[in-house]
């Protein structure tokens, strides 16, 4: 996964992503979470929802690829952010809820098996994950970045290999202004 994109532009991502209204998602995590539960913001880009979560009392523990992108979401929450892949990602913590808003899909496809592998070894039993795609079943670079998009069948096949189950998929439009004719696979899986 190339985080140059991100390193380069982390101040224009920042911008473009940290005042989007997410509640319309929030509700379909929060609600499933034992209150002060512990999340693991998987991506956290500009740490918009970990802000989000720590603010709604929960402890929050952020991790992104990009060196850049995670300065700026410390500052943004107060807190560190751990940079790491998903695929080297490891941790002593166990979570009650991953939240991986719109970062999945910057992992090549041979790999995602592994990345939800590995983000779902730190989840407690029936802990909630939610993760989103661009809605598809290929693999496209726009913008100098990779995307892995994913339709309802490909993300059964991807979590197959983990202890994930899906619980809930549903469409939704993009949240940021002028990209409404994009489409998003929103899931909560469970972990069995």
């Amino acid at each position: 996964m190339d985080m140059s994109y991100y390193n380069i532009n982390a101040k224009e991502f920042f911008d473009g992503t940290i005042n989007v209204d997410m509640s319309s998602l929030y509700t379909e995590f929060v609600p499933q979470l034992p209150d002060n539960g512990l999340i693991l913001d998987a991506g956290c880009g500009s740490g918009r929802d970990t802000k989000a979560f720590l603010d709604k009392g929960f402890s929050v523990h952020s991790i992104d690829a990009s060196e850049e992108l995670g300065k700026l979401a410390t500052l943004e929450t107060g807190q560190p952010v751990e940079i790491t892949t998903f695929q080297d990602f490891s941790t002593t913590k166990n979570f009650d809820g991953v939240w991986a808003c719109a970062s999945l899909l910057h992992v090549p496809m041979k790999e995602l098996p592994l990345a939800f592998q590995k983000l779902a070894e730190p989840l407690k039993s029936k802990g909630i994950f939610y993760c989103s795609f661009k809605y598809g079943n290929n693999e496209v670079v726009r913008g100098g970045r990779s995307f892995t998009n994913l339709d309802e069948e490909l993300l059964q096949e991807v979590i197959s290999t983990s202890a994930l189950q899906v619980a809930k998929v549903w469409c939704t439009s993009d949240l940021r202004q002028g990209r409404e004719d994009e489409k998003w696979l929103n899931a909560i899986l469970i972990k069995a």
